[in-house]
């Protein structure tokens, strides 16, 4: 990469497809999708069981999805595939399978933000953020 490179949404999309491709590859024999991922880990990363109505808020926010049917969807796999339970706790099953694909996906990224000064990664997080809230009120804004 040039040392002019410049933030922008190309650099952005490569670093998140080459993020994804490491979560595909670890998701590869789960049978878990992506999406029912994002809401694994958001209910295994909350701290407390987050009910159904809290979750599945979080999981829409989390997937920014305009279809509203998608959601209870997902939920509804994970439960029937036993990674959730009725009440959207997640079941042994599902944090053995949170902490495998976490422990896999950790390594891998390690290993690619090694030796990356914690500076940059601190800036690289606050400009990402900052980016990623001025394209949510944009949207907002705009009603989608």
């Amino acid at each position: 990469m040039s040392s002019t490179a410049s933030l922008n949404p190309k650099i952005v999309g490569q670093a998140e497809n080459a993020h994804e491709a490491v979560l595909a590859r670890a998701l590869a024999t789960t049978g878990v999708t992506k999406q029912q991922w994002i809401a694994l880990t958001l209910a295994a990363t909350a701290g407390e069981p987050q009910g159904a109505g809290t979750l599945a808020g979080r999981l829409a926010g989390a997937l920014r999805s305009a279809d509203p049917a998608v959601v209870p969807r997902i939920l509804d796999d994970l439960v029937t595939a036993g990674m959730l339970a009725a009440d959207h706790s997640v079941t042994p099953a599902g944090q053995e399978l949170f902490a495998r694909v976490r422990a896999e996906t950790g390594q891998v990224i390690a290993r690619a933000y090694a030796d990356i000064p914690a500076d940059d990664l601190r800036t690289a997080a606050r400009v990402l953020q900052l980016v990623t809230d001025r394209l949510d009120r944009d949207a907002a804004r705009a009603g989608a």
